[in-house]
């Protein structure tokens, strides 16, 4: 039409030459019909989560929907032609994701993925989430609160092509706002200036050598030195790039011939050649993934260190498995494949059961990469013929057919916070492209430029940090900034190069391996990763020595999986970004963790000092708005999306603050420079706790925060409550005392498991899907006060009011190791409290006690650094930043102080004249608890005595709290490094 139309105005003489024609997409009309319905769906009073389209001839409204408000959508032009709740599903057969029979579920977690300025909805009887049950029929049973076992999928956060999920459970999701435009991720470059040269990995600080070319190379997700590498004659090799160890090699075999095809046997009788074409770990790094080039993938465990064990051996296709990759559709860990044989088959990871096989493409098909988008999970998939297609979860077919450029080899990856999706292809001519996709619309959004006009191969593609896309090309490596499509830097590594390098980011960008020449491997560093490569380094030898003592084949649970990890160091820079298990019971990723600022390094013949926060003009402070029916906050806790702050009070009741968007706070993060609402539901109930027959106030409360912030579990003597974080409903309560909850923590792996310690100083195991208790730990004498979950080193850590530490295995619960704290002489409270909290390496954890804060190691349970005041107020509260560089504590004379983790060194202390009123008495007035922001290391909370809550950050012009205390004796960068003990400056600084 649009065609005949311009014919048609063309041949008008009283339009000849006088108008031109504009160039339209074809899709522009299906967009402006969309931005229009959505515009109008914004206006209606009560927006229903999935509007009905009757007609385009009169404005859309939405009936009343039984009181229940919805979220409005917002638009984003990478998630438009998804069907979401809050928005129209897009019309015509163009859009990624076409309506279809499947249902979608509207997602519980409404408020973490829309606009913070909408209302939360109201949660109807629908489903929780795709395939589960709806809400009235999994509360029919009374005490088995309904699980949220589908709603809260894996994050977009891995940088990598086919490594898009995040693990189960609550440790390992990042629940960025995906569908809001204005905000500014962490790390993107929109939002912040960077000296690119100095941001990349460019040089070259370590050449291993494999033994046969490799082909396809990945980092291990939590152990970030660890490199898993495939070459072109079958082999695996496992690399600890720290100290060039080479911890595995494996060359290739079929497990068991007999239970392979025929096809499979007769093609390795013929020719037993194979080659490696992908290998990939799995998003927790317990697994990793190797497919051959015939008919084969073969899945095995790994156990830290050398301990790689067999687990899946699957006859995947007719022909090569071109790729393969990890997912988490409706909670389960699947392999997803692809081959030779046009098809695309998905199998569970457990078992290797084949759960759908996808069948549409009319060429091989080269690569896959899962992906979800508002609770939508689903597969692109790219074939020979240089068609890109996607797939949901069901058997309907392919939602997408798109022309990828260059029609032959494509490979596609999004961006670390999932926002940007982007192909790199090769043609058969050799001609490479790397482009931006507008997935709305199936169009290419942006093409970069600066490839040799005839590739010599297929060229390999990463991205990194949100911010940077490499490919190997021309014997270089070739980097662009994702919003400038001109070449910003090019690296040879020091020559030796193949004409297409084979490359892989580790998951913070810090490091780039790089396949070179004669079988050889060159991994390039940044600042911070040659400062990662050093600490491996210096301390290889005694992480050997320690691996040597621990009996071959008897493996230390404990000690297998946290050598590596451990040998990094407490204060590594470079180490791994993973779950920080909080002192209120929350865990958390730190996938979305502001880089920090970078510490300028301490000359000696400068006089350090203390930094003094004495003045409300030395920082930014902000009382958060008072409700006059709270006497004292005694739980603190940020949601994982950082835009709210939630607090328990000592009378049950919940208090929800949240940050609104605003000309003056664009991202709608939690900020001291802008006071947030305190927040209610339409209906104005509060979440208050079941309270015991005993005053609340008296009892010990404790809560936890799902990993979607839709849910919080909160006990405040009494039972245990579910509350729907978006209506304040309580969903089901559970366990009512005797003995009353006092702390709970999820299990990171399994989201229907809590820990929940006892004031009869027992830790319960519960699965709240069959409401049961699965295992009854006991090993403290008083009620237990902290409980943390390391998933890398697969133990919980428990303390109690007895002062005492334990460590459980968590796969069968057994005790490993127990310590009582090292009370300083004539300092031992009859009861008082002790929180562990794990650093972001899972191998160290940081103790807290109002006698002392020590920072002790997992494997062993030694105590390797601990800071005493002396005469001063004893400690109230602690907590790492969101980084682990900083601790923060809080002191009952209502100072705070700042350390430095590395070394437990007081580097600011910020006293109550800085924000208290004058008319405020510190004696009267203490911090309770303190909480760090999930993404902005030089930001925290505190709950007061008086029922005040206040955010604490920096100067912007100072960005970061005082300066770090000069090192002495060497590095501070390695926690072993200071004996037991502070030294006498140390402790004289407080």
């Amino acid at each position: 039409m649009l065609v005949e139309l311009k014919k048609l105005i063309e041949a008008n003489p009283l339009f000849r030459d006088k108008l031109q024609f504009p160039n339209l997409k074809n899709s522009r009309l299906r967009t402006l019909i969309n931005q229009s319905l959505n515009w109008q769906h914004q206006l209606c009073k009560n927006p229903r989560p999935n509007p009905d389209i009757k007609t385009l001839f009169v404005d859309h409204t939405c009936g009343q929907p039984n009181g229940a408000r919805a979220p409005s959508p917002a638009n984003n032009p990478l998630l438009g032609s998804l069907p979401k709740a809050g928005g129209f599903p897009n019309l015509g057969a163009h859009g990624p994701f076409q309506p279809t029979p499947a249902p979608v579920p509207t997602p519980l977690a409404g408020w973490m993925s829309n606009p913070a300025t909408v209302n939360h909805p109201a949660v109807s009887g629908g489903a929780i989430g795709l395939g589960a049950p709806s809400i009235p029929a999994a509360l029919k049973h009374p005490r088995t609160p309904p699980t949220n076992a589908t709603v809260e999928y894996p994050s977009g956060e891995s940088d990598h092509v086919s490594k898009r999920t995040r693990p189960m459970g609550i440790s390992d999701e990042v629940n960025l706002p995906v569908n809001v435009l204005p905000v500014t991720f962490p790390g993107h470059s929109h939002g912040q200036p960077f000296n690119a040269p100095d941001d990349l990995p460019k040089t070259v600080s370590r050449t291993l050598n494999q033994g046969s070319s490799p082909m396809s190379m990945d980092f291990h997700p939590v152990q970030q030195t660890i490199l898993l590498v495939g070459t072109n004659v079958g082999d695996i090799g496992l690399w600890e790039v720290g100290s060039r160890e080479r911890l595995v090699l494996k060359n290739f075999k079929v497990w068991d011939l007999s239970v392979c095809s025929m096809p499979l046997q007769a093609a390795l009788v013929k020719d037993p050649g194979v080659s490696v074409n992908r290998v990939i770990w799995s998003p927790d790094g317990s697994l990793f993934g190797v497919a051959y080039s015939r008919h084969i993938v073969q899945i095995y465990s790994y156990h830290g260190n050398d301990d790689v064990r067999q687990h899946l051996e699957i006859d995947a296709h007719v022909g090569g498995v071109n790729d393969i990759a990890f997912s988490h559709p409706n909670k389960q860990p699947c392999v997803i494949t692809c081959g030779d044989d046009k098809s695309i088959k998905v199998w569970d990871a457990a078992t290797g059961a084949k759960q759908y096989t996808f069948e549409g493409h009319e060429a091989p098909v080269y690569s896959v990469c899962p992906h979800y988008k508002e609770n939508i999970q689903f597969i692109f998939s790219t074939a020979l013929d240089g068609k890109i297609k996607a797939w949901l979860y069901d058997n309907l077919g392919s939602r997408v057919d798109y022309d990828a450029p260059g029609r032959w080899c494509t490979t596609m990856a999004y961006s670390a916070d999932g926002t940007r999706l982007f192909s790199c292809g090769t043609s058969k001519e050799g001609e490479s492209f790397i482009v931006e996709w507008n997935e709305s619309e199936g169009a290419v959004k942006r093409t970069y430029q600066g490839f040799r006009k005839r590739s010599l191969g297929v060229v390999q593609f990463d991205t990194t940090k949100n911010r940077f896309l490499a490919a190997g090309d021309d014997f270089s490596i070739k980097f662009w900034d994702m919003d400038n499509v001109q070449l910003l830097t090019t690296v040879d590594a020091d020559g030796g190069l193949p004409a297409s390098p084979r490359i892989r980011f580790n998951k913070d960008g810090t490091l780039l391996a790089v396949s070179s020449n004669e079988n050889g491997i060159k991994v390039l560093a940044n600042t911070d990763g040659i400062r990662l490569l050093r600490t491996f380094e210096t301390l290889s030898y005694d992480a050997s020595r320690t691996s040597e003592a621990v009996a071959k084949p008897t493996i230390n649970p404990i000690s297998a999986a946290a050598a590596a990890a451990t040998s990094a160091g407490l204060a590594d820079r470079g180490v791994s970004v993973v779950a920080i298990a909080g002192m209120n019971g929350d865990v958390r990723n730190l996938g979305d963790v502001k880089p920090r600022i970078t510490e300028e390094s301490n000359d000696k013949s400068k006089i350090w000092k203390l930094t003094e926060i004495n003045e409300p003009s030395q920082c930014r402070s902000l009382r958060l708005p008072e409700n006059l029916r709270v006497t004292k906050i005694s739980r603190l806790i940020y949601t994982n999306s950082g835009n709210a702050v939630l607090a328990l009070a000592s009378n049950a009741i919940h208090l929800l603050w949240k940050w609104q968007r605003s000309d003056r706070n664009s991202s709608g993060k939690a900020t001291a420079s802008v006071s947030p609402q305190l927040w209610q539901p339409p209906s104005g109930i509060l979440m208050t706790n079941d309270v015991s027959e005993t005053s609340p106030e008296e009892a010990v409360p404790c809560f936890a925060l799902s990993k979607n912030d839709s849910y919080v579990m909160s006990a405040s003597g009494g039972k245990i409550s579910l509350f729907n974080m978006m209506t304040f409903k309580t969903m089901t309560t559970f366990m009512p005392p005797p003995p009353a909850a006092t702390f709970l923590a999820f299990h990171p792996q399994d989201n229907n498991i809590i820990a929940i310690g006892m004031d009869d100083s027992t830790i319960q195991i519960y699965n709240v899907r069959v409401d049961e208790v699965k295992s009854k730990l006991k090993g403290h004498s008083k009620r237990i006060t902290g409980l943390a979950f390391s998933h890398a080193l697969n133990v919980l850590v428990s303390s109690g009011a007895d002062a005492q530490l334990c460590v459980w295995n968590s796969d069968g619960w057994e005790k490993q190791k127990a310590r009582y704290l090292q009370l300083p002489a004539g300092r031992a409270p009859a009861q008082s409290d002790t929180r562990v909290q794990f650093h972001q390496d899972q191998a160290h954890f940081l103790v807290v006690h109002e006698t002392q804060l020590a920072i002790y190691e997992t494997t062993k349970l030694d105590c390797v650094k601990q800071w005493v005041p002396r005469e001063s107020a004893p400690i109230s509260h602690a907590t790492f930043s969101c980084d682990s560089q900083l601790v923060y504590a809080s002191f009952l004379d209502a100072t705070v102080c700042v350390f430095s983790a590395a070394n437990l060194r007081l580097r600011c202390r910020i006293n109550p004249s800085a924000y208290l009123p004058a008319s405020v008495s510190s004696s009267n007035v203490q911090p309770l608890v303190i909480a760090a922001h999930p993404q902005e290391p030089h930001q925290f909370a505190m709950g007061l005595s008086d029922g005040g809550v206040h955010v604490f950050e920096p100067l912007e012009s100072e960005g970061k709290w005082g300066v770090p205390p000069p090192v002495e004796n060497g590095s501070a960068s390695s926690v072993p490094a200071t004996p037991v003990g502070a030294s006498g400056s140390d402790q004289a600084q407080r």
